[in-house]
């Protein structure tokens, strides 16, 4: 990406300064079932009170969500994840001084979060809802376009492809150019290849030595790598948590390509590592 006014992604509601390299959003599953930390969070007192501690561990985006899109996971009535997201997001953004994005595929949820104080949609569905993309073109607010294969009750089924990196890419830059149709600006598009969505561990190892074909294609690229079962696939760490120095090694990788965003788990250790990382990249 250029430097100067080009690393700056500003909106009504929010402001990115990708100048200095990658940026981390912090996750706050506000579900009783995601796959790393279901539970944990579950209910507004604790899950704003980590928000705000993954704020103050640098993280430059919390990224709300109310349903779990683990493997195998049914969905969540768009009334109840609004029940469960709307009171986090609006005591977030009383008490943080960075963007809130709401992670849902329904536009009803995404409206009640953007009415609460959300400033960036996360649809991992890439809008296929295409209210989702008229209501991100009228609020003027980011979004974030994922890629999966299934849905997540089906994903991981038996996911297969031909080419995996072609695939993905040739998806996501279509539904970044119908984003843009629907009148979101270039500069507020993230895509994102879905790690975990529908692939195989060698799909995921594909497609992140392969980062760099995202980085070029001319949109900002967001990475979700965090504690996913490859890396336990390849550490042996069979627990979520454990697996935080194989989600460094992906973080690294990611922000050395030139990746805008990594979405984590464990956001302070993943700051230093965007930090290094970062400054290791500076040219003299």
């Amino acid at each position: 990406m250029a430097s100067g006014s080009e690393n700056i992604v500003e909106w009504p509601a929010g402001r990115l300064d990708f100048s200095a390299g990658c940026l981390v959003m912090g996750v706050l599953n506000v579900t009783p079932d995601s796959f790393s930390d279901g539970g944990q969070f579950f209910g507004a007192h604790k899950a704003i009170a980590h928000g705000v501690q993954m704020a103050a561990d640098g993280a430059a985006i919390i990224d709300v969500g109310g349903e779990s899109t683990r493997p195998g996971s049914d969905g969540v009535p768009a009334a109840e994840q609004i029940r469960r997201v709307v009171p986090v997001v609006k005591g977030l953004c009383e008490k943080v001084g960075v963007p809130v994005s709401i992670d849902t595929k329904d536009f009803e949820v995404a409206a009640a979060a953007l009415d609460a104080g959300a400033a960036i949609i996360n649809d991992i569905t890439a809008l296929s809802d295409e209210r989702m993309g008229e209501l991100a073109a009228e609020r003027g607010v980011p979004v974030v376009l994922m890629h999966i294969q299934g849905t997540p009750a089906t994903m991981q089924a038996e996911p297969r492809y031909d080419d995996v990196v072609g695939e993905v890419l040739e998806f996501l830059v279509g539904r970044a150019k119908r984003a843009e149709e629907l009148g979101i600006a270039k500069v507020r598009i993230f895509i994102d290849p879905g790690i975990g969505f529908g692939k195989t561990v060698e799909h995921n190892l594909s497609l992140l030595r392969n980062i760099e074909k995202f980085v070029a294609s001319g949109y900002r690229v967001l990475v979700g790598a965090s504690r996913k079962s490859f890396i336990g696939k390849i550490t042996g760490k069979e627990k979520p948590a454990d697996r935080i120095f194989g989600t460094a090694a992906t973080v690294a990788l990611c922000a050395a390509a030139g990746v805008s965003i990594v979405r984590v788990h464990d956001v302070a250790e993943m700051v230093d590592v965007v930090k290094t990382v970062n400054k290791l990249k500076i040219q003299s």
